[in-house]
């Protein structure tokens, strides 16, 4: 009996530590990723605002034949839908400007992540820098925390990849 309380005291010990630390970690995580585009802002602006453009350049719905995009496919609340592994993601317009726009990526029993993709004029050239920021919110939970660590490790090389598929399209580089 003497030995099961020391284990569980020491369980709960841990448990309150692991806790405590995971407070020091911040509950929002951004992940951002650049590229640079020589074309004009127009054409950028036109594959990036207009969500049914997105199949031409973004690998998921390249893939996905099944995305259902909403009327009008550019603007505020403009929308894609989704399934991946009997899962519905969607993603919605909340925003736009003349450099760029900002969406959510919803998906089912997990916080929205808040994204912008923008464009800003290379001072060294003639082309534009893309770039993608999206910002992740945590859960309290010291499990969500210490994830959330690697966050950048796990959804930057997607957001790379898009930029990339991005610049080949718009730089006529693949068809």
């Amino acid at each position: 009996m003497r030995m099961i309380k020391g284990v569980l005291f020491v369980l709960i010990g841990l448990f309150l530590i692991v806790t405590l630390m995971s407070l020091f970690i911040p509950s929002k995580v951004m992940t951002t990723r650049g590229m640079p585009v020589h074309a004009s802002p127009e054409k950028i602006l036109a594959k990036i605002t207009d969500l049914k453009e997105w199949k031409t350049w973004h690998p998921v719905f390249m893939q996905d034949s099944n995305a259902k995009y909403s009327t009008p496919s550019a603007g505020m609340n403009a929308s894609i839908e989704w399934a991946t592994g009997g899962v519905v993601n969607s993603i919605r317009v909340t925003g736009s400007s003349p450099s760029g726009i900002k969406f959510l990526l919803i998906r089912p029993g997990e916080i929205p992540v808040e994204n912008i993709l923008s464009i800003e004029p290379l001072q060294d050239s003639t082309g534009y820098q893309v770039q993608w920021q999206a910002l992740t919110k945590l859960k309290w939970y010291p499990w969500e925390k210490f994830a959330g660590i690697f966050t950048d490790k796990m959804t930057g090389p997607g957001y790379e990849a898009a930029l990339i598929s991005l610049r080949d399209v718009i730089e006529g580089r693949k068809q």
